[in-house]
């Protein structure tokens, strides 16, 4: 496996400022400083007085740290280039110029020396502005243990978007300067962090790295800008998880034992996407983890947040986080839980489950509703047996004997399948009709939709598909015919139910007689039988329709793509448009 190298921006300058110009159109509270690269909340779109919360950190780690600005969360963010942090000038600019400061202002970054360097810097100079401020980096990784992480401590990452929404909705409380300081040491001491990955990343407008990591292994605990772990392994997902989770939640290894649990601790799990896992897959990581947590550690967190948060570019890899909560001594409305479910309008932010729907949750099993399905009704409308078989036993074992002709045909035109299709879904049906214990009757509805059953189960593709459909409608069409009175199915009957079922596939198919499909063998058979009431005229009509089809340009279907030069055009026949006449043939030749 090699980093993905490819990318629709080769200029990563470019690529940052159309980045940050974008918030300002998903976001119309929000504008941005362009030379500074700070995004911050339009001074017009500001309803009370309050601490600022300003953030930040390096481009590439998006939505962090510009998407979280808004309503309910921060309200500036400075960027740097890609992986790099922004400048100490650029920051003060954010903290004094573009926030109303006159309640103090929180500088939150995460911890990288970098940033702490600039960021600190820019607090430092806004005290010198007269300004109240504190400063805090968050820190929340368990990937790397306390000797490795010296004296510069744990990286900030995933989890640490939690501690900034905490202290962002404790701000529009109201709070004051020093219990957002106080609270968000409070939360970042009882959270911890691990990520993963696969891959490095590749960084637009730089070379490829030469360190990739082997097919089969993970690197486990790996940074937000390539940096290495606690170590590489071969491990399976569940593996994998299972190492995660010990790193977090071991609280006897004294290199790691960054937050303890016991019986009756509550947990928030945050599971977030580094970049570049496919929604599917990061679903099924979160079930994982949730799994484990239950199974091994008696932890059923109280909330589950998924989605991307913060990320390494197109990282190939996750993180989980376990937020423990903590009684903030602050009272009701301001806990660790009520501030992370508190509104807020970043475009960053996804937490969209109210606390009313967590508060319902259950693990009872959920009842469903008992719906007759439509073979289960009885209708009225009756024929004889043994005469049903007969016509129905004719015409699929035309089908099944003429299934090497079609495969030939759908060999030259298609891609083959066609013969094989017909001929499986024949013998299913051939099978229920000849099985003395399939319990069918003289019910004709109930006979149909149990056909219609083994259609939807045996015959894939397009081709199973428009069966069912039409087969369904036929049903319908039918039972629409049912006066509640016994009475025979007869001709007429199933011209018009035909008629029915003719209207409904156009709803789900553009195919029309001429377009070299089967729909020229089953039109005009529906349309003569209508006008006819005679089977042998009809069928007639459909070997007539399908015969046609070796002259046509195909409009639907694989046929569109052999040119009209190739030498079967006006010597083969649509492939399904010939097993369906056979099968109508074959119908009238029993009947």
């Amino acid at each position: 496996m090699s980093a993905q190298t490819k990318h629709f921006f080769s200029d990563p300058t470019h690529l940052v400022h159309t980045a940050l110009q974008s918030l300002t159109f998903t976001n119309p509270s929000l504008a941005l400083d362009l030379e500074n690269k700070i995004i911050f909340r339009r001074p017009d779109s500001l309803t009370k007085k309050k601490v600022a919360i300003v953030s930040g950190g390096g481009s590439g780690h998006e939505p962090a740290f510009a998407g979280f600005v808004g309503d309910g969360f921060l309200d500036a963010s400075v960027a740097g280039t890609i992986f790099a942090s922004p400048s100490a000038e650029q920051i003060r600019k954010a903290a004094i110029d573009c926030v109303d400061n006159e309640q103090g202002v929180l500088i939150i970054p995460m911890n990288y020396t970098g940033d702490v360097l600039n960021f600190g810097m820019a607090a430092e100079k806004a005290r010198a502005a007269g300004i109240k401020t504190e400063f805090f980096a968050i820190n929340d990784d368990a990937g790397v243990g306390k000797k490795k992480g010296g004296k510069v401590g744990r990286r900030g990452i995933g989890g640490g978007i939690m501690v900034l929404k905490i202290v962002s909705a404790l701000a529009e409380t109201g709070a004051s300067l020093e219990e957002l300081h106080r609270i968000a040491q409070l939360a970042n001491s009882n959270l911890a962090t691990v990520g993963s990955s696969l891959e490095h990343v590749h960084v637009p407008g730089r070379a490829p790295s030469e360190d990739t990591i082997p097919e089969g292994e993970v690197e486990i605990g790996m940074g937000i800008h390539n940096e290495p772990g606690s170590h590489r392994a071969k491990a399976t997902l569940p593996e994998l998880v299972k190492t995660m989770l010990y790193q977090i939640l071991d609280h006897n290894d004294p290199d790691r034992a960054y937050i303890t649990h016991q019986s009756g601790d509550e947990f928030v799990l945050l599971i977030n996407n580094l970049g570049g896992v496919s929604t599917l897959e990061l679903s099924g990581i979160t079930y994982e983890v949730y799994h484990q947590l239950e199974r091994d550690y008696g932890i059923k967190p109280v909330r589950i947040i998924q989605g991307t948060f913060l990320t390494s570019l197109n990282g190939l890899g996750f993180s989980a986080s376990l937020l423990k909560l903590s009684d903030t001594g602050l009272g009701p409305g301001k806990s660790f839980l009520e501030l992370l479910d508190a509104p807020a309008e970043a475009v960053g932010w996804s937490a969209p489950i109210r606390p009313s729907t967590w508060e319902r949750r259950t693990d009872a099993p959920v009842e469903l509703k008992k719906t007759k399905l439509a073979e289960e009704q009885p209708s009225n409308l009756k024929l004889d047996l043994p005469v049903l078989k007969k016509i129905l036993g004719g015409g699929l074992r035309r089908v099944i004997d003429v299934e090497p002709l079609v495969t030939r045909y759908d060999t030259i035109v298609g891609d083959g399948d066609c013969g094989i299709g017909l001929k499986r879904g024949a013998e299913a049906i051939l099978k229920l009709l000849e099985d003395p214990s399939s319990n069918l009757t003289d019910d004709v509805i109930h006979t149909v939709n149990r056909i219609v059953t083994i259609v939807e189960n045996t015959m894939d593709g397009t081709s199973g598909a428009i069966y069912a459909i039409f087969l369904n409608a036929l049903a319908h069409g039918l039972r629409e015919q049912d006066k509640g009175t016994t009475a025979s199915a007869s001709a007429t009957i199933w011209a018009e139910a035909l008629k029915y079922s003719i209207e409904a596939l156009g709803k789900y198919t553009p195919a029309k007689p001429g377009d070299r499909t089967m729909i020229d063998a089953l039109v005009p058979f529906c349309t003569t039988l209508r006008e006819t009431k005679d089977i042998h005229a009809a069928a007639r009509a459909s070997q007539e329709g399908t015969e046609a089809t070796k002259s046509m340009k195909a409009s639907l279907g694989r046929a569109v793509y052999v040119g009209s030069e190739n030498e079967w055009v006006g010597k083969v026949p649509d492939p399904g448009a010939y097993g369906l006449s056979e099968f109508l043939t074959g119908l009238a030749n029993a009947f």
